[in-house]
């Protein structure tokens, strides 16, 4: 965490540094000084009108899938946008900069550095995490998703950030016995990940409680679209007839698509009204899994899977596969949550966040499934 990471120059760049602008050079400035002075954007309030405002935002996880999103989407809709990163490349980084974002070297095992992204900064949005990664123990995911949170909050305090967004998981309710879900519905977190996120998610609420800062917590469901890869291996499985249907195929999911995704966060972090709660970001309509497949098999033009296999045996082939590969530090072929996509239902109701929030996603599932499906066929993945 404190050694210096290159630049697209070839430059030594130190966490702690913020990068200005200028795409031709990746320029390093010191704290402080020659940093972007915020524009003013116009910002349209949950009631539909616009105001000139101009806010100085940061990003975590901004080099991801979701966080990559959403920069593009704050520096768009006006906000002055500086984005944490990890690592320096001008492929990593190009299209932040492109978008008008300064960029921070940083880590959220590294306080100074937070500090430093932390500076003359309003908001936060707090989407960088752990996600699941083969041969990591569970203190290496408490080290990033509850005390990278806990230091990431002490940092914004410490600079006078007025508000944080926290990005959880939809996934801290795990099965969902009664569909829909809301943000009132038992927790029941099923892997590592999905506890720690929940333990961040309570480390930034009790943070909001005591009033050290605004806090919002943000639940996003099923993300995907262009950018995504999580779920092309349902695409490509689909797309080449190799994917069986486990079980009946009727158990409930939920997909979000990212665009309409990074508007509930930004909508999280300028609603008023949003401070000190918790919200569900979810597509407009959930589906039984044996309908979006067969969705995803009319946009590529195949028959959906006929097979069906019982559900028990690959269940306990996938634990066989853990048991074996995880103390190893091998990728194990076949996970149980895996399996589990085809037996626990995922379906919430946001409807708190549409009222609240004015939350209201517009990309169907259909046109979604589309667009997603463009993109992965443009990349030359499908």
């Amino acid at each position: 965490m404190g050694h210096g990471r290159r630049g697209a120059g070839g430059a030594q760049v130190q966490p702690g540094v913020l990068l200005g602008t200028d795409t031709r050079g990746l320029r390093a400035t010191a704290r402080g000084r020659d940093v972007a002075r915020p524009s003013i954007g116009r910002d349209r309030q949950c009631d539909g009108r616009e105001r000139d405002v101009a806010v100085r935002v940061l990003v975590t996880g901004a080099t991801g899938f979701t966080g990559g999103w959403l920069a593009r989407h704050l520096a768009n809709a006006g906000d002055t946008v500086r984005a944490l990163v990890r690592h320096v490349s001008q492929d990593r980084v190009g299209r932040l900069l492109d978008a008008g974002a300064e960029v921070a070297i940083g880590d959220l095992g590294d306080a100074r550095s937070l500090e430093v992204a932390c500076h003359q900064i309003e908001v936060v949005y707090h989407i960088a995490a752990m996600y699941r990664m083969a041969g990591q123990g569970a203190a290496a995911y408490r080290d990033v998703n509850v005390e990278g949170t806990r230091r990431l909050l002490e940092a914004a305090q410490t600079a006078g950030v007025r508000r944080i967004v926290h990005c959880s998981t939809g996934g801290v309710h795990g099965h969902v016995e009664r569909p829909p879900a809301t943000e009132d519905a038992p927790l029941a977190p099923g892997d590592i990940y999905q506890e720690t996120k929940l333990e961040g998610e309570r480390v930034a609420r009790a943070w909001g409680e005591a009033g050290r800062l605004e806090v919002v917590v943000a639940r996003p469901i099923g993300i995907y679209g262009p950018g995504d890869t999580r779920f092309l291996k349902l695409f490509r499985g689909i797309a080449r007839r190799r994917l069986p249907m486990l079980g009946n195929g009727g158990v409930f999911y939920h997909l979000t698509y990212v665009a309409d995704l990074v508007e509930g966060f930004r909508l999280c972090g300028t609603v008023p009204a949003a401070v000190g709660r918790t919200y569900l970001l979810a597509g407009p309509r959930y589906t039984t899994l044996r309908e979006l497949v067969a969705l995803i098999a009319s946009e590529l033009g195949v028959d959906p899977p006929r097979l069906a296999l019982p559900v028990w045996p690959v269940w306990l082939a996938g634990a066989l596969c853990e048991l074996v590969c995880v103390p190893l530090r091998i990728e194990p072929p076949l996970y149980r949550r895996r399996v589990e996509f085809y037996t626990k239902s995922r379906a919430f109701d946001a409807s708190r966040a549409r009222r609240e929030l004015g939350f209201n996603p517009n990309v169907d599932l259909e046109d979604g499934i589309h667009r997603t499906t463009v993109w992965y066929r443009e990349q030359g993945m499908l």
